[in-house]
């Protein structure tokens, strides 16, 4: 514990990211010699393809070890553009995409490089838990917009609209979204940039992470949907979900070159650039397309179907199908204020994941992490046996509630 008086007020601002935290108690429970299946991390159990592990290797015996510039090698920008725009039919300069140490930091310092005290970042919930805390950090403030599973957790216009205000400065789209997986179609997506069009000092965050693990629709993104506000858009990529290379910690982004500059300015000041390793094989990644996903999405929709049918055959559970990512956020009102075989009444979500992970050894993320109390997020990027023998203990537990 620090001294007192030690600590910068604004870490009283913050916690630790929960869904770090769960897989964290997991590691500390497998040391003491407890085995607990992780459904709460968000990362696929798929190996990175290996065309883009050896070009990593590659790069080592190459000796491709220095510095490099601070938002990314050319060869390594030339192929997030090419891949932006094959993909998401997106044209960027040079000067309008940028390199860094996963996705998370470009938020991070995207939010660093525009917001002043009092200004307003619009955040649809349920949302990815970093979100409000780091929109703290940077002086913001996070105004918490609903979304409801009736409307397959995606944000209604009107809702959009009535939370603008003259302080708005940034409206956050997260699609795939995580935790939900809800997908916004096109249609859907370009009413909601029609919301924001007359407000011509609110910028779009589109946080597309995961863009290409998506199951029952088309991905769509606002730059491509509406181009006349491309000046007003940060479109943000990475290569750890959809090319199973979270531990590469490689994310990137296309936008306007004022902002893109900013964002170069204070990666210069922070981190510097990102692993010269890990460019090269972001670049091959980048570069050898997707074909691998060919196999990967439908073992990803066996898990889903797990997920559902073990929702659905659990008095007390439901969940909305999830059309992208590889998350089932479940509502577990219905197992709440029931007793537990030892006696414990379960009063929140909080308690329900405590429960799980005592009686089923199963790790889940509460659904008050991603501000929607009453829920859990189920990850289900884990081996099939393993979800299998996870969901069939998660259902015995709940059936085992009075």
């Amino acid at each position: 514990m620090a001294p007192s008086g030690r600590l910068a007020p604004r870490m009283g601002m913050i916690g630790a990211s929960p869904t770090a935290a769960i897989s964290d108690t997991v590691r500390t429970l497998a040391a003491s010699g407890v085995t607990v299946d992780n459904l709460g991390e968000g990362e696929l159990d798929f190996e990175t393809p290996a065309p883009i592990a050896e070009a990593g290797i590659a790069a080592i015996r190459a000796g491709l070890t220095k510095y490099t510039a601070v938002a990314g090698t050319t060869g390594l920008k030339d192929a997030i553009r090419a891949y932006f725009r094959q993909r998401n039919g997106l044209d960027f300069a040079q000067n309008e995409v940028i390199a860094s140490c996963g996705a998370k930091q470009i938020i991070f310092n995207a939010f660093l490089a525009t917001l002043d005290a009092g200004d307003e970042v619009i955040v649809p919930t349920p949302c990815w838990v970093s979100y409000p805390d780091m929109i703290r950090l940077a002086g913001g403030t996070p105004v918490l917009v609903p979304c409801h599973a009736s409307n397959g957790w995606k944000l209604a216009p009107e809702d959009l609209a009535a939370a603008i205000t003259p302080r708005t400065r940034w409206v956050i789209l997260n699609s795939p979204n995580n935790p939900t997986g809800a997908v916004y179609p096109a249609a859907e997506l370009g009413a909601l940039c029609d919301v924001i069009a007359p407000h011509d000092n609110v910028m779009i965050m589109a946080d597309d992470i995961y863009e290409a693990i998506v199951f029952d629709t088309t991905f769509a993104t606002p730059a491509a949907l509406r181009p006349a506000l491309a000046s007003r858009i940060l479109t943000i990529n990475g290569v750890s979900k959809s090319f199973s290379m979270t531990g590469w910690r490689l994310g990137y982004a296309g936008g306007p070159s004022w902002l893109i500059a900013a964002l170069d300015t204070l990666q210069s000041q922070s981190t510097s650039n990102p692993s010269s390793i890990s460019q090269d094989a972001a670049r091959a990644a980048l570069s050898g397309g997707v074909g691998f996903l060919d196999e990967w999405l439908p073992i990803l929709r066996r898990r889903r179907a797990i997920v559902m049918d073990m929702v659905r055959t659990t008095p007390g559970l439901d969940a909305v199908l999830p059309e992208g990512a590889f998350y089932v956020f479940a509502d577990v009102s219905g197992c709440l204020n029931r007793t537990t075989p030892s006696g414990q009444v379960l009063r929140t979500d909080v308690d329900f994941a405590t429960y799980m992970l005592e009686a089923a050894r199963v790790a889940l993320v509460p659904g008050s992490a991603f501000r929607a109390p009453g829920h859990v997020r189920i990850a289900f990027g884990v081996d099939t046996d393993v979800l299998a023998a996870c969901c069939a203990r998660m259902h015995t537990a709940c059936m085992a509630l009075q």
